[in-house]
């Protein structure tokens, strides 16, 4: 029995942020015809993650629409699968990763990125150290592609915040700030990314095919290694 795939996303307030979810969740299943999939939120949306995992019958795999690590994965999700199904394999959040990097060069690209543009990574943030190294490693990767500096900033914790970082650009030579938006969704922080006066933003991830892939490649990488809870949820590599 193929084991079913559990979306687990933070959850968002934004119609638009429900609706990609949902797109993306689409896309993932029509990428493995014959897999169930399951989409579920940690809080404010509905189904909660915990009513998901209580209706679902046979193996589960719960993979994190999350793209660092942080509170949200170290105590949120293990709590809930500790409590209602842990049996559960749990696979790695999804960033940073190389199918990432390139759904956000894409994305910049269609926003009208120039050669000239100052570059920053937009993502919410976290208190949490490893979650910011996190974005600061996907900032680096899409530094590489793009052949240009690309600052990581945050729009909640985490510094530089994305104030900071658009003072610190807007004093140099570059013609404009291109903010590359590392969330998967509209909603709250995609919102504050707009908000910041920069050139251009791009749009979120989204339901991008690569999404869905990388979210299949947790999928397989969880199954492999046949992490259950409670163990405590690492990051696989990327």
């Amino acid at each position: 029995m193929k084991p079913t795939l559990i979306l687990a996303a933070h959850g968002t307030r934004s119609a638009a942020g429900e609706e990609t979810l949902s797109a993306l969740t689409r896309t993932a299943a029509r990428a493995r015809p014959g897999h169930r999939v399951e989409l579920s939120y940690l809080e404010i949306s509905s189904p909660l993650l915990s009513d998901v995992l209580d209706a679902v019958r046979g193996p589960v795999v719960v993979v994190p629409l999350l793209l660092a690590g942080g509170y949200h994965v170290h105590i949120d999700l293990p709590d809930v699968i500790a409590e209602h199904r842990p049996d559960a394999v749990v696979a790695g959040w999804l960033g940073p990763h190389r199918l990432l990097t390139s759904v956000l060069a894409r994305k910049l690209a269609r926003a009208g990125l120039r050669a000239t543009d100052a570059v920053v990574l937009g993502a919410a943030g976290s208190s949490d150290p490893a979650a910011l190294a996190d974005v600061r490693a996907a900032a680096h990767r899409l530094a590489v592609r793009l052949a240009r500096p690309v600052t990581a900033a945050f729009a909640s914790a985490g510094s530089p915040s994305l104030g900071e970082a658009m003072e610190r650009l807007g004093s140099t030579p570059a013609a404009r700030v291109a903010i590359a938006s590392y969330v998967l969704a509209p909603g709250f922080f995609h919102d504050r990314l707009v908000a910041a006066g920069a050139g251009l933003v791009s749009e979120p991830l989204g339901a991008d095919p690569d999404v869905a892939a990388l979210i299949w490649h947790r999928y397989d990488e969880a199954l492999r290694g046949r992490r259950t809870m409670p163990q405590t949820v690492q990051a696989l590599p990327h």
